[in-house]
């Protein structure tokens, strides 16, 4: 089995029909492929919901989601370590520390990157896209 990290833009896809990898992205949760993020993902999604959305009842999907995905394949918290991988990825590749981070938890934790970032990270070789991952 391999460790599928998701980053924020995996989990709001999962929540809205409407976007464009939200049955890509179904289906790839619906492995057994444990699955893993970072605490930073929370405040991403959070973000999303109530500043974008401004919807009540997706925030509190999509916090359940992730506290399911914790007690999965777990929650990659900051550490020292983990923001020194990323500042070095971010300048390396000339992308936000925050996407970075996410790297930065595959490459330590030995799993694969799940993004719908395509610009920054599918598009750079730093992550897989859902309908790549399964094969779509």
């Amino acid at each position: 089995m391999t460790l599928l990290i998701v980053d924020a833009s995996v989990v709001l896809a999962r929540e809205d029909p409407d976007d464009a990898n939200h049955a890509h992205v179904t289906t790839l949760l619906e492995r057994t492929d444990p699955v893993a993020t970072l605490d930073l993902a929370y405040y991403e999604v959070t973000n999303v919901a109530v500043r974008a959305w401004k919807d009540p009842a997706a925030l509190k999907r999509l916090l359940e989601r992730l506290d399911a995905i914790a007690a999965d394949g777990g929650i990659f918290s900051v550490s020292p370590e983990l923001i020194s991988a990323a500042v070095g990825l971010a300048d390396r590749h000339g992308i936000s520390v925050y996407d970075a981070a996410y790297v930065a938890a595959a490459e330590a934790g030995s799993g694969v990157l799940a993004s719908c970032d395509i610009r920054d990270l599918v598009s750079r070789g730093l992550a897989r896209s859902p309908a790549d991952l399964i094969g779509a």
